[in-house]
């Protein structure tokens, strides 16, 4: 079948012939491939493409999840390393300080350094814990306080111990070497009239530190 056309001799019957010589067949078959490739451009814009839009902004958020745990996981491991550094001078720290419980212990705790060296506690008072502010913050009322300005309390005590004076140096001493902190501020000693044993009354006053959650 010849389809050629002379350009310059081309009449409308004629095209009509060379039209209706085509296979119907084969217009058909490029009506098919036609209207398939229409189908798919709509079916992709309307439907694969969203689909394909939204999985690669999941795959995205995944990725961005993954990192986020990653830098959290090294954190982390920062942070054990540092907290581990940072637990020895804690409990360094923190011994020197007594709790709430330990102070209501205090006659308990004083008289077993007592007993030790041949020595009786015959008073012991405590006295209103007093805060100790931290640098920069402006002495006022203990009422306008907050806990964050408080840096310790000093818990004042008032004593009297009887014995022998030798039993009250070695008292005193076994106090200095323990961790916690624990100052005599204020002391008179005064030897027992009529006594041949050579004993003494110690009296005076004591500091002993607290932490601030213990007592405000």
């Amino acid at each position: 079948m010849d389809l050629n056309i002379d350009l310059k001799n081309i009449n409308v019957g004629d095209l009509k012939e060379k039209l209706k010589a085509i296979d119907k067949k084969t217009l058909i078959k490029f009506g098919i491939g036609f209207v398939a490739i229409i189908i798919f451009l709509i079916g992709y814009y309307a439907i694969l493409n969203p689909i394909v839009k939204n999985k690669k902004a999941l795959y995205n958020e995944k990725v961005l999840k993954q990192n986020e745990i990653v830098q959290f996981e090294n954190e982390i491991i920062l942070n054990k390393k540092r907290l581990k550094k940072l637990e020895p001078e804690f409990k360094k720290s923190s011994t020197l300080f007594h709790s709430k419980e330990e102070v209501e212990g205090l006659y308990q705790s004083l008289s077993k350094y007592a007993g030790v060296n041949g020595l009786t506690i015959s008073k012991i008072q405590k006295k209103k814990p007093k805060p100790v502010l931290k640098s920069g913050v402006a002495q006022q009322a203990e009422e306008l306080l907050k806990k964050t300005d408080i840096s310790y309390y000093q818990i004042p005590v008032e004593y009297e111990i009887k014995g022998n004076f030798l039993g009250y140096i070695k008292f005193k001493r076994s106090i200095a070497k323990s961790n916690k902190m624990l100052n005599f501020d204020k002391e008179t000693i005064s030897v027992v009239q009529n006594d041949s044993t050579g004993a003494i009354i110690a009296q005076g006053e004591l500091t002993i530190v607290g932490i601030p959650d213990e007592f405000f």
